[in-house]
């Protein structure tokens, strides 16, 4: 199967998960044309939302997925899916629908590929990650704490070769003259490995709380004035391992890879983030491919890979499917 996603980011560009889907559209229809009968059924997966694909492994519920609310508004998805006429009756499950691999072909969404001049990169697997949403509560200030704690969670997973992100920050009540009394902001910490996000996380949480009790950490509160304590709330969103993708996918990536542009034209490297891949990983070999994508951009409008990077990733996705296919004879 060659699955990914078809929708993207609110900002996003052309190239994330549509690249996949598209991809593996042309692979059929080269298939087709070219009277290739393979051993076992080859289709083509959109995961919807890049949650579907967690359904499918069941580590997401069916239920949590379709309560799902839009950002703005009171939209769940099961109301979308009903409203477009895609609910179906279908089981979502790895159990009821088994899929005998899955290939996933995709942009890097970052500069590895481009700054090393290879037009494939052979994914061995995906960082290990965890988001959070910390909420903040107290006049003295909100806002101030939650600058302070999303530098330091920047400064620590440096420290430690991890990354650190804040996508989303409210607070209230929102006025010019008035001291935010509650913020809450997500924490998204990644790295290669699970020891590491484990290690990031405990530090973090220790050193958040020292700071919202007015404890300085490495100068944060050098030069300001003391502050009165502020209550500090975590809550774990999600939780993904790290993932090493099945050997005899990623042997049918490479094998195709140097049979369209010889040697050396691809190499091995790791996600950076998340995707379906991650959830397939569980229950059926799986593997991805990176092309590269012009100034590792993403989930953006300046999102870019050139057509002849399109072309050869899906010439690559092609061929691993139809190696994998007559390796499991």
């Amino acid at each position: 199967m060659a699955g990914s996603h078809l929708d993207t980011q609110p900002t996003g560009g052309r190239y994330d998960g549509i690249l996949g889907i598209q991809a593996g559209i042309e692979m059929l229809k080269i298939l087709q044309d070219h009277d290739v009968e393979t051993e076992y059924p080859v289709g083509v997966v959109n995961w919807t939302n890049m949650m579907a694909s967690g359904v499918w492994a069941e580590a997401i519920s069916e239920e949590r997925a379709h309560s799902l609310k839009e950002v703005s508004g009171n939209a769940t998805v099961k109301s979308e899916l009903k409203r477009i006429g895609y609910l179906g009756d279908t089981p979502a499950s790895y159990k009821a629908m088994p899929i005998g691999a899955h290939f996933e072909l995709h942009i890097e969404q970052g500069p590895i590929l481009e700054r090393a001049g290879k037009k494939i990169g052979v994914v061995q697997g995906v960082q290990a990650y965890k988001w959070f949403t910390i909420d903040i509560t107290g006049r003295a200030d909100a806002l101030l704490l939650a600058a302070r704690l999303i530098t330091h969670s920047h400064r620590l997973a440096t420290k430690h070769k991890a990354l650190a992100s804040t996508g989303i920050l409210n607070l209230t009540p929102g006025s010019t003259n008035t001291i935010p009394g509650h913020v809450s902001f997500t924490l998204d910490i990644r790295s290669p490995s699970d020891e590491t996000v484990e290690k990031l996380e405990e530090e973090l949480r220790r050193d958040f709380d020292l700071l919202a009790q007015g404890t300085d950490v490495e100068g944060l509160l050098a030069g300001s004035t003391p502050a009165l304590p502020l209550s500090l709330k975590w809550r774990t969103d999600t939780i993904s391992t790290a993932t090493k993708f099945h050997p005899d996918c990623i042997q049918a990536v490479r094998e195709s890879a140097e049979s369209i542009l010889g040697k050396d034209a691809a190499i091995d490297i790791s996600s950076g983030a998340g995707h379906d891949s991650v959830y397939t990983n569980k229950h059926c070999p799986t593997t991805m491919i990176f092309i590269p994508c012009k100034g590792g951009v993403s989930h953006n409008p300046e999102e870019y890979s050139s057509p002849e990077e399109c072309a050869i990733g899906a010439e690559v996705l092609c061929q691993a499917v139809v190696r994998y296919d007559q390796k499991r004879v």
